[in-house]
C-alpha cells in the first residue's frame, strides 16, 4: 500500500507540538513556549523531522500577520491613539537607551561602532508575537498596561524600517532616494488611514452583506482583507504585520469581527505555532551546550536591562510603578525582527559567526524565559490581582 511520505512528518510534528504545548500549558506557561521547545525537539539538532528552517519560517511569518490582524480586531483604537505619547516617545527613548547601553559595552571592549549600533538595535526590539500571544491567552488585550505594550510594539515595527536602512548604510549598501520616498509616503498614508478610522468610527465593507451566512466565501474574504493590507504595506517598504493590524481595525470599524474570528481562528493557531517552531529550530544546541554559561548570563542581563529601561521610561512618562514594571517585563525579551537584523548584520560582515550564534541563542532563550521572568518581576497575587488596571498574568 502506498503512503505519502509527508504523513509521518505531519503526524510526528503534530504529536510533539501537542504533547509539549499541553505540558507547558499544564505548568501555567503560554503555549508559545511549548512551541519553541517543540521546534528544538523537531529541528536539525533534535529528531530532524524538520531541517529546512527557512521554509518553515516563511510559513511562520504568516502566523505573525494573522496575529496582528486579530489584534487589530480586539484592541480599542480610541484608547490606543489617546495614549500616543507612550508608544512614540517611549520607543524613541528605549531604542536610544539600548544603543547607549551596548555602545558603552562596545567602548569598553573596543568594538567597531557599527557592531555596537547593530547589537543595540537587536536588543531594543521586543517580540510582538510572544507578547500578544500571552496577552490573548491571559485575556488582557484591552487593559491600560497592555495597550501601552501594544503601542510600543507597533512603534518598534515601524522603527525596524529605519534600522534596516541604517544597517545597509553601515555595510556600504546604497539606499536609493526612491526607496526612501516610498517608505516616507507609505508612513504618511498609514497615518492618514488610521486617522480616518478613528474619526469615522463605523464604515461599511462593500461586500459585507453578500458574505453573511456563507462560510466558505467568508474564509477567502478574510484572507483577502488580511493579506491584501499586509501586501500593501509591504510594497511601501513597511512591516507587513502593520498592514495586517490596519486590516483588523477595518474589520472592527465595519462591525464584522464575529464571522472573521470564527472562520480564521484555526489558521491563526496553526501558523503562529509554526512561527515559534521555526524559531526553536534556529537554536544551535551544540553551541549552547558549549557556551551555556555565557549565553544564559547574557540572557538574564538582557531581560533585566530591558525591564529596567522600559520601566524607567514609562514611569518618566507618567505611568505608575506597577504598570511600568509589568510593561517593562512584558517587553524585556528580544523579538523576532532581531533575528532578521542579526542575519543581515552577519551577511554584511558587521558580526562574525560566533557573535551571530551567541545572539541567536540569547534571543531564543529570552523568549523562552520571558513568561517566568514576568512572574518574578510581578509575583503571583491571586486571580483577581490588578496592576494599575491590568489583569494578572498568573490567571492562566
Amino acid at each position: 500500500m502506498h503512503m505519502d511520505p509527508v504523513l509521518p512528518t505531519l503526524v510526528t510534528a503534530a504529536f510533539f507540538i501537542l504533547a509539549i504545548g499541553a505540558m507547558f500549558r499544564k505548568m501555567a506557561q503560554p503555549h508559545v513556549v511549548g512551541y519553541l521547545i517543540a521546534g528544538v525537539v523537531l529541528g536539525p539538532d533534535g529528531l530532524a523531522v524538520f531541517v529546512d528552517s527557512v521554509a518553515l519560517g516563511r510559513m511562520g511569518e504568516i502566523g505573525v500577520i494573522f496575529l496582528l490582524f486579530f489584534v487589530g480586531m480586539e484592541v480599542d483604537l480610541q484608547k490606543l491613539v489617546s495614549g500616543w505619547r507612550v508608544p512614540v516617545i517611549g520607543t524613541a527613548l528605549q531604542v536610544a537607551g539600548s544603543v547607549g547601553c551596548v555602545g558603552l559595552i562596545g567602548w569598553l571592549f573596543h568594538w567597531p561602532l557599527e557592531r555596537s549600533l547593530l547589537l543595540g538595535f537587536v536588543i531594543s526590539l521586543s517580540s510582538t508575537t510572544l507578547v500578544i500571544s500571552m496577552l490573548r491567552q491571559w485575556d488582557e488585550l484591552d487593559t491600560p498596561a497592555s495597550l501601552d505594550a501594544i503601542g510600543i510594539l507597533l512603534a518598534q515595527d515601524v522603527a525596524v524600517v529605519g534600522m534596516m536602512l541604517g544597517i545597509g548604510f553601515m555595510s556600504g549598501e546604497a539606499i536609493s532616494a526612491s526607496q526612501l520616498g516610498i517608505q516616507a509616503a507609505g508612513s504618511v498614508l498609514v497615518l492618514l488611514f488610521a486617522t480616518y478610522l478613528v474619526r469615522a468610527k463605523v464604515i461599511q465593507l462593500p461586500f459585507g452583506g453578500l458574505l453573511r451566512g456563507d462560510g466558505e466565501t467568508q474564509v477567502f474574504a478574510g484572507f483577502l482583507l488580511c493579506f491584501g493590507f499586509a501586501m500593501l504595506t509591504g510594497l511601501m517598504g513597511l512591516s507587513t504585520a502593520l498592514g495586517a493590524f490596519l486590516a483588523g481595525l477595518v474589520v472592527t470599524a465595519a462591525r464584522e469581527t464575529k464571522w472573521v474570528h470564527q472562520v480564521l481562528e484555526p489558521f491563526r493557531v496553526v501558523f503562529v505555532a509554526l512561527f515559534f517552531v521555526s524559531v526553536g529550530m534556529l537554536m544551535d544546541i551544540g553551541f549552547l551546550r558549549e557556551h551555556w554559561v555565557s549565553v544564559l548570563a547574557l540572557t538574564f542581563v538582557a531581560l533585566f536591562v530591558n525591564t529596567a529601561l522600559n520601566a524607567g521610561i514609562l514611569r518618566a512618562l507618567g505611568r505608575g510603578w506597577g504598570t511600568s514594571l509589568y510593561v517593562g517585563a512584558l517587553l524585556s525579551q528580544i523579538g523576532e525582527f532581531s533575528f532578521v537584523l542579526a542575519s543581515v548584520g552577519k551577511q554584511a560582515g558587521i558580526i562574525g559567526d560566533f557573535a551571530y550564534q551567541g545572539t541567536i541563542g540569547v534571543i531564543a532563550l529570552s523568549i523562552v524565559l520571558n513568561p517566568l521572568w514576568i512572574m518574578v518581576v510581578r509575583p503571583r497575587r491571586g486571580p483577581s490581582a490588578r496592576v494599575d488596571g491590568a489583569a494578572s498574568p498568573s490567571t492562566t
